[in-house]
């Protein structure tokens, strides 16, 4: 089994990768693999059809998801929103059913709207959203800073442990012979007569 890990942070070894890093740390302990992937810039600088078909590829093979972003003005990043807008509209059917997680980064305030922004790609897509003991948020403006908050490290932690859970769970249900649900016909409302 592996999870697949989008890193929406501008700076690739920051904050958001170290909690994504204690995930992956708690995924190997269960004897799963991960992978962050490091957005970057090239979701602002003409790469991003690149980037979404390299991910897209990649979701497929994956069976677990965790989205991050640190906090950049009281939200999510814009790096990680573009490249979640085209990644559910390319892959949707990679990602579907497919249990997800969400975490965030940031020194003081802004992490709860940020989890919010992130928690609404899986829910529209029919993810199961993966939880731990508390918001999955870690504090610090420093990868050093932010491993010393032991509340956050450790909710990163139990995160990584609730996935892995899941996953086995479902890797169990498919191996009883139970089926993954298939994709619900999407009824629409328009509400302008």
């Amino acid at each position: 089994m592996k999870v697949l890990m989008i890193n929406g942070s501008r700076r690739e070894n920051g904050c958001t990768h170290t909690a994504l890093s204690l995930v992956a740390e708690s995924l190997k302990e269960e004897g799963i693999d991960s992978e962050i992937v490091f957005v970057g810039q090239d979701a602002v600088n003409g790469k991003i059809d690149g980037l979404v078909k390299s991910l897209k590829e990649k979701c497929a093979e994956a069976d677990g998801f965790v989205f991050g972003s640190p906090v950049y003005y009281a939200s999510a990043t814009g790096e990680i929103q573009v490249v979640l807008d085209r990644l559910f509209g390319a892959a949707g059917k990679e990602l579907s059913h497919k249990p997800a997680a969400v975490v965030t980064s940031a020194r003081r305030a802004g992490t709860t709207a940020t989890l919010d922004i992130l928690a609404k790609y899986p829910s529209i897509n029919e993810m199961p959203i993966v939880t731990s003991t508390y918001w999955p948020m870690v504090h610090g403006n420093t990868p050093d800073e932010v491993m010393r908050d032991e509340e956050g490290v450790s909710v990163m932690r139990t995160l990584g442990k609730n996935l892995a859970w899941i996953l086995k769970c479902i890797e169990a249900g498919k191996a009883a012979g139970i089926p993954q649900p298939g994709k619900s016909a999407k009824a629409q409302t328009n509400f302008i007569r």
